[in-house]
């Protein structure tokens, strides 16, 4: 009976920790399985989320973020290689290929891929889809380095332990002295303001991450700000997406081009 009882204690006995990336999957396994927003099992939801186009969601709209078509009419950005995270229907990368850039999208959900492949057909526009995990793809399908890489919406969706894999992915990703065009929750106007531990107790992430400006300086902080502020919002009629609860944010990596 001892033997026994040794035998299923050695059989519980894994030890399977040795990479930064088996903490990370780790870490990943203690969130509920239906708050997954953010690997590869998490596409269904997603999926669900963007199965009727006509849905009232404001980011459904065939429009760029106002920022960014700021950035280009300023000349704060230039055409380059752009790498559109979290993608979605397609809308910021649509602009950024009718303003030269050439374009990789991606996204988890292969329904919003659809839906963006649907439009760029329609557009005109040559932009490279990629379906998946953005933090995988970067080591095998992702063209980089990129002159920009812009982000509307998905940072937020991110656990807390998932932000070092974000900033490795520009660390190899993101060209010396490109840019991180992002956009995300605005704590005091959206999104969860527990503390990052609690999202950990609570196994969920509460419909995403709301972030003060003081959190987005210090996590990007081997960034150099172009510019922080909170988005503009815009009218149904006009030409671009626009919501104040949202922060947006350009920053550049040191270097040259």
């Amino acid at each position: 009976m001892e033997k026994g009882q040794e035998k299923g204690q050695g059989e519980r006995t894994v030890r399977n920790i040795r990479t930064v990336e088996d903490v990370l999957r780790l870490l990943d396994g203690l969130f509920a399985p239906e708050a997954d927003r953010w690997t590869a099992e998490g596409a269904s939801w997603w999926d669900d989320f963007y199965a009727d186009r006509s849905g009232p969601v404001p980011f459904f709209v065939a429009k760029p973020d106002e920022n960014l078509v700021s950035y280009l009419e300023r000349g704060l950005i230039a055409p380059g290689r752009a790498l559109d995270l979290g993608c979605g229907p397609g809308r910021n990368a649509l602009r950024l290929a009718s303003a030269g850039f050439t374009v990789d999208a991606v996204d988890l959900s292969p329904a919003a891929l659809a839906w963006a492949q649907d439009r760029a057909r329609d557009a005109g526009a040559d932009i490279r889809f990629l379906c998946g995990d953005a933090f995988t793809l970067a080591d095998t399908a992702l063209d980089g380095p990129y002159d920009l890489i812009y982000d509307s919406g998905c940072f937020h969706h991110l656990p807390p332990h998932r932000r070092i894999s974000y900033r490795a992915l520009l660390d190899r990703a993101l060209a010396p002295g490109g840019h991180l065009g992002l956009t995300c929750f605005a704590a005091g106007a959206m999104g969860s303001e527990l503390a990052d531990t609690d999202f950990y107790r609570q196994s969920r992430l509460h419909g995403g991450l709301a972030y003060t400006a003081e959190s987005l300086r210090w996590i990007f902080s081997d960034l150099s700000e172009v510019e922080l502020r909170r988005m503009r919002d815009e009218a149904p009629t006009s030409p671009y997406f626009g919501e104040s609860f949202l922060w947006t944010a350009l920053l550049r990596r040191e270097g040259r081009r």
